[in-house]
């Protein structure tokens, strides 16, 4: 049975099923694990985590007088109930280029930045100035993309082979920034400013051994300090060059909570500036959907759904429903379950329906097999179906989905 408490009630012997935060946020990157000694208890305590999940099936049980949070059913419910916040809001629709149009073009831009930002990393690496001119001609190629069609470089960005994570993840938070803005009704020189901060928030980890970032399993308290100070090594590179504010701040506080609870200063609420908030939900969703040398990634729905789960104290509420409005209810490349019996692919999420994207249905239910696909656009009044679940495709043996809504294997 599962069963989610306060961290302040963990002891040896729990199974911990899921940590609520993100695993950036705290030195276990194993999704499940046995407590086996009080030092794991209290670091998990330290990390700022308010609640986890635990199994009483699989180890020691939190006790009659513990009290403990809902169900997973009833849990699950108030999310849905937090997401469904976000779309009485949409955003002021506009054209937009189709999505199959700007793949291409994202493509082409997210080619291009893998060598401009292995670049930025290395001459930080190297003590040397980080241009703010490189980094700006980066940024204006990633927002005439997002300024096309928002979906085409967020999406691709998943995509990342998880060597390259450290330096795409730049990438894909530059682009996510620069989308949130519009939701947000920035004007276009923060929003700018926004994407420079986006492209520059993790440039401290060039100077994080390697061993540490792509260590397989918990760090040690060395280790999980030398991870924390990448927010100071970072503002330290960007104070050398010519960066604005914005960037400097985020890179500084693109880890701290809306509780407090995060670091490296403990902020809290309107202590944290709107953009470090911004940076704070982009980051961690582009984390938790990526694939890593030790983890996989989530899939996007699922990702919105636990971020959500995690917001009341980890985000900034504005900004939580503005970047829901950004990525969809159902992000792109999101595997649903149709009433009519078939599995889809969302192919475009639609700013003033979220609940209502286009799905390319590609799976029969009831045959167990693949069928021809069919786009269908779930916003047209004429339309008969509805999504009525999102699904693993783990769970039901289906792989290289994505290309499904690429149109094409795409190599990054």
């Amino acid at each position: 049975m599962l069963k989610r408490i306060a961290v302040a009630e963990l002891r040896v012997g729990m199974y911990v099923d899921e940590l609520c935060g993100s695993w950036m946020e705290h030195p276990f990157w194993r999704t499940r694990f046995q407590l086996k000694d009080s030092n794991d208890v209290g670091r998990i305590v330290a990390s700022g985590i308010h609640e986890v999940w635990i199994d009483t099936d699989k180890g020691v049980d939190a006790g009659p007088l513990t009290s403990h949070g809902p169900t997973r059913a009833e849990a699950q419910a108030e999310i849905e109930r937090k997401l469904q916040a976000a779309v009485v809001a949409p955003a002021q629709g506009d054209e937009r280029a189709p999505l199959s149009e700007e793949l291409e073009r994202a493509h082409t831009v997210y080619v291009r930045a893998r060598p401009a930002v292995l670049t930025m990393f290395n001459e930080a690496r190297l003590g040397h100035v980080v241009g703010l001119e490189s980094a700006a001609e980066l940024v204006d190629d990633i927002y005439q993309s997002v300024q096309r069609n928002s979906s085409a470089i967020i999406s691709l960005s998943r995509l990342k082979r998880a060597d390259d994570y450290t330096y795409m993840h730049s990438v894909a938070v530059c682009g996510l920034m620069i989308a949130l803005s519009r939701h947000l009704e920035l004007n276009e020189d923060d929003t700018r400013e926004a994407g420079v901060a986006g492209l520059m928030h993790d440039i401290g980890k060039s100077m994080i051994p390697d061993r540490i970032l792509r260590k397989p399993d918990k760090l040690s308290d060395d280790e999980w300090a030398k991870m924390r100070s990448h927010p100071q090594l970072g503002h330290a590179i960007l104070s050398r060059g010519t960066f604005g504010q914005v960037p400097l701040d985020v890179v500084l506080h693109h880890h701290e909570k809306i509780d407090g609870s995060g670091y490296p200063h403990k902020l809290a609420g309107d202590a944290i500036s709107l953009f470090a908030k911004m940076g704070t939900v982009c980051d961690v969703y582009d984390a938790v959907t990526s694939n890593r040398p030790y983890k996989t990634g989530w899939p996007p729905a699922e990702a919105i759904r636990k971020m959500a789960e995690w917001a009341p104290g980890h985000f900034d509420d504005r900004v939580f429903q503005a970047f829901v409005r950004t990525v969809g209810v159902y992000p792109v490349g999101t595997l649903v379950r149709l009433d009519c019996g078939r599995l889809g692919v969302v192919v475009e999420h639609n700013d003033q329906a979220l609940l209502r994207p286009k799905v390319s249905a590609f799976y029969s239910i009831q045959s167990q097999s693949r069928i021809a696909p069919e786009q269908i656009d779930l916003t047209d009044r004429h339309c008969p179906h509805r999504i009525i679940g999102r699904e693993d495709p783990a769970a039901w043996g289906l792989t290289r989905i994505d290309e499904v809504w690429t149109g094409s294997p795409i190599r990054l």
